[in-house]
């Protein structure tokens, strides 16, 4: 599939997720064979008022093609920021309009445009028109089931110029429970000319299986399903491209990958930083394995990465 000019041989994409998806995590995964990866969200307004953060939160390595992804509701601001995201080379604006957090989206940002298609149509209007490169536009479901409108949303997007638009299939309302409406973004796909991608659920070949079969979209954007589990997009692309399924990887292959993937968080941000976060990601990591509840709180004390080290050395002696 295509955006813009911009071609992906496979069809495994690392959504935006905000304190998760940062240039480490996303380097991890195109090392595992993620197509296309893209930035934490971006406030607009921090963004054009030159807030430190927002300039490290885009900030992109060798992880291309890399798009920059912001929020806001409007759309001169967008279009200012999208300007800015320019200064850090990446592949594609993304604007989200999906995001269900109650700080952005009750304060006008992010799955409350759904809310207002106009005003979206307009946001999208006024980037497209500031930026030569593709822009996209993230949606869900819909703000709840009384007001169902991705096709809206999306036909005005496409409208507006959007390259591609992304469907989470489940309304702001629903935020991550229940499970993903696959009828919804089969009837985006069938609306629209440019490419659809699905997101939601997709946490195994299988699901990535049903995912396009049900949807017949062109792409599947993966959030949750990769935490702690980077290997995902080697194993969707083995499957879809070769029809093979790699085996599961073993205590001790998860346990170098993590150890490396707080080292590249060390890179960037400093050990202070990277071991905070680390306590998030090692419980991906470590989940399913023989006291893993322990070790979760084990690491919530850790301050060094040396210690970090010492524990992945006995998890990987214990369990195999």
């Amino acid at each position: 599939m295509n955006i813009g000019s911009l071609q992906f041989n496979h069809l495994a994409f690392l959504a935006p997720m905000a304190g998760i998806a940062d240039r480490a995590f996303r380097e991890l995964c195109v090392h595992y064979g993620a197509a296309y990866t893209v930035t934490e969200m971006v406030s607009s307004k921090g963004l054009t008022m030159g807030d430190k953060k927002s300039a490290e939160l885009l900030t992109i390595g060798g992880e291309r093609p890399c798009g920059a992804q912001i929020f806001g509701d409007d759309p001169q601001i967008m279009a200012n920021a999208a300007v800015k995201c320019l200064d850090f080379k990446p592949e594609v604006i993304d604007i989200n309009m999906g995001c269900p957090a109650p700080k952005i989206a009750m304060n006008g940002g992010g799955a409350s445009l759904m809310k207002n298609p106009q005003l979206a149509y307009e946001i999208v209007k006024a980037v497209v028109d500031a930026v030569d490169i593709p822009v996209t536009v993230k949606i869900r479901k819909g703000w709840d089931d009384d007001s169902v409108n991705a096709v809206e949303t999306a036909l005005l997007a496409q409208k507006a110029g959007a390259a591609a638009v992304t469907v989470h299939g489940r309304t702001r309302k629903q935020m991550y429970s229940g499970t993903v409406d696959y009828d919804i973004i089969r009837s985006v796909k069938q609306a629209l000319d440019i490419p659809v991608i699905g997101n939601g659920d997709v946490v195994d070949e299988q699901s990535a299986t049903v995912m396009m079969e049900k949807t017949g979209c062109d792409a599947l954007m993966i959030g949750r399903g990769a935490l702690g589990n980077p290997w995902l997009f080697a194993q969707i692309n083995a499957y879809f491209d070769e029809c093979r399924v790699l085996p599961p990887p073993t205590v001790t292959q998860k346990m170098v990958t993590m150890l490396k993937h707080i080292q590249k968080i060390i890179e960037y941000k400093g050990e202070y930083a990277a071991m905070r976060e680390a306590r998030h990601h090692a419980a991906y990591y470590t989940k399913g394995m023989r006291g893993s509840a322990a070790l979760r709180k084990e690491i919530s004390s850790f301050e060094h990465f040396e210690q970090l080290e010492e524990l992945a050395f006995k998890i990987v002696k214990e369990n195999e």
